[in-house]
């Protein structure tokens, strides 16, 4: 999410939703150029990032961008998903060879809506997730529903197969971001980024942002309404606790949650509040991901935040940009970073969980 964004001129070049090719303003060569710094603030943060580390540009240009997935080459990779939601397209950055497009109408199946308060901000897809099929799933915010793609990775096309769209017969916000459980059970957030920037949203049937559970039958459950703005959200590697980064200025926090046997959620605490770091620098808390031992990579004010499994703040891979998401990719010892119009990586000594 971005509390605000402007819609490109670029994009009168744009039908259905899709361009046919990147901007020119998008880099596509393999480039030297570097972004911001990296703040260190405990010891053990250096055994998850090496101190020669940099933020490398991979590619720039680009309005507002999320969801980095990693393609590995056991599904035809090694290639890097990630959306561009205000233009309602995914693109995809492969090694050696740069940025080109993957899909157009990734959230919104039309035109890419004029901005009037009736349209859609973002119609785009936002969070990008594989299922354990090795499936594309978006969380689409145009559609407002989480939903498969309905075509092959390598073959993308603009089909979907709703696996949420609904609960108890109202039509979600507008799902963000999510992660698959260890059982095949996925967990999604549903603040209301998606929807007409409206003080009195019309379009709005749920009177609150829960956090969701859909099964592989369809099953929907609510996990929790308590948060004001849900959005990243991970388990730690024994998938016994849950993490969602609140991405609301006014309490700009991580909650974990214990995952009982069950599926459904304990009593949620505060992981971590950086609330006092906003409006000091870019940012909130958005989209995360956890290494094999437990450290959550979160990105939030002042770029990606690195945390130890007790809530302890290490260090920073300080951007500079309000940054979006995080994922893990290559053997799982590099991390690609959306921060605004950047496409970001940075080589690590950790691991993320998954590889």
């Amino acid at each position: 999410m971005r509390p605000a964004l402007a819609f490109a001129a670029v994009l009168a070049a744009c039908t259905l939703g899709g361009c046919n090719a990147p901007r020119a303003t998008v880099s596509h060569a393999p480039t030297a150029k570097t972004l911001g710094t990296i703040e260190r603030l405990d010891p053990a943060f250096d055994a998850l990032v090496p101190k020669n580390a940099v933020l490398e540009v991979l590619a720039e240009g680009f309005d507002w961008i999320e969801g980095p997935l990693w393609i590995p080459e056991k599904l035809g990779g090694p290639y890097l998903l990630f959306s561009e939601i205000p233009p309602n397209q995914v693109f995809k950055w492969t090694p050696g060879k740069g940025v080109s497009m993957y899909l157009g109408q990734s959230g919104w199946l039309g035109p890419v809506p004029r901005p009037d308060a009736s349209a859609p901000d973002e119609p785009g897809s936002n969070g990008l997730i594989l299922d354990p099929q090795g499936r594309l799933v978006l969380c689409q915010h145009g559609l407002r529903q989480v939903a498969r793609m309905d075509a092959p990775l390598g073959m993308p096309a603009a089909k979907f197969v709703p696996l949420a769209a609904t609960f108890e017969g109202k039509r979600h916000n507008s799902p963000n971001d999510g992660a698959f459980h260890a059982n095949g059970d996925l967990y999604y957030t549903d603040p209301p980024y998606g929807l007409p920037r409206k003080m009195e949203d019309p379009h709005k049937e749920l009177d609150f942002q829960g956090v969701y559970r859909v099964t592989p039958h369809g099953v929907v459950t609510l996990m929790t309404k308590e948060l004001s703005r849900p959005n990243g959200l991970a388990f730690s590697p024994d998938y016994k606790t849950a993490y969602v980064a609140i991405s609301d200025p006014k309490r700009a926090v991580w909650m974990k949650f214990p995952v009982k046997e069950n599926g459904t959620f304990g009593d949620g605490s505060v992981f971590f509040d950086a609330t006092p770091k906003v409006g000091k620098v870019k940012g909130l808390p958005d989209g995360l991901k956890v290494d094999k031992a437990g450290n959550l990579f979160a990105t939030g004010p002042g770029g990606v935040l690195v945390f130890n499994k007790d809530g302890k703040h290490l260090g920073t891979l300080q951007t500079g940009q309000a940054t979006s998401n995080c994922a893990f990719g290559d053997d799982g010892k590099t991390l690609y970073i959306t921060a605004d119009s950047y496409l970001l990586r940075i080589k690590l000594s950790t691991t993320g969980n998954g590889f």
